[in-house]
């Protein structure tokens, strides 16, 4: 068997050595430039995407360790308000 990580097969990008992904991701970069069709952001653009990623990333507002980033957890017969805390369905 090529790899044992869990009944995986050893093809694919995600399962590559990370120093080959980040050589074939290299040359597309590059491809792109050289063809004209990369995009590169100005210091403006750059600082909005910035500014939207953060939004975004806490937008959950601040919950500390208090229940992660949502996923998984036993939440079961409970859903979220608007403020983020959980309400029981029950």
């Amino acid at each position: 068997m090529a790899n044992n990580n869990n009944n995986t097969s050893n093809r694919g990008f995600a399962s590559m050595d990370p120093d080959r992904q980040r050589e074939i991701a290299s040359q597309g970069g590059k491809a792109a430039h050289e063809k004209g069709t990369a995009h590169e952001f100005s210091p403006e653009e750059a600082r909005e995407a910035g500014r939207k990623g953060g939004k975004a990333s806490h937008s959950n507002g601040n919950r500390g360790n208090e229940g992660g980033n949502g996923g998984g957890g036993n939440n079961r017969g409970q859903s979220r308000n608007e403020q983020g805390e959980f309400e029981s369905d029950e």
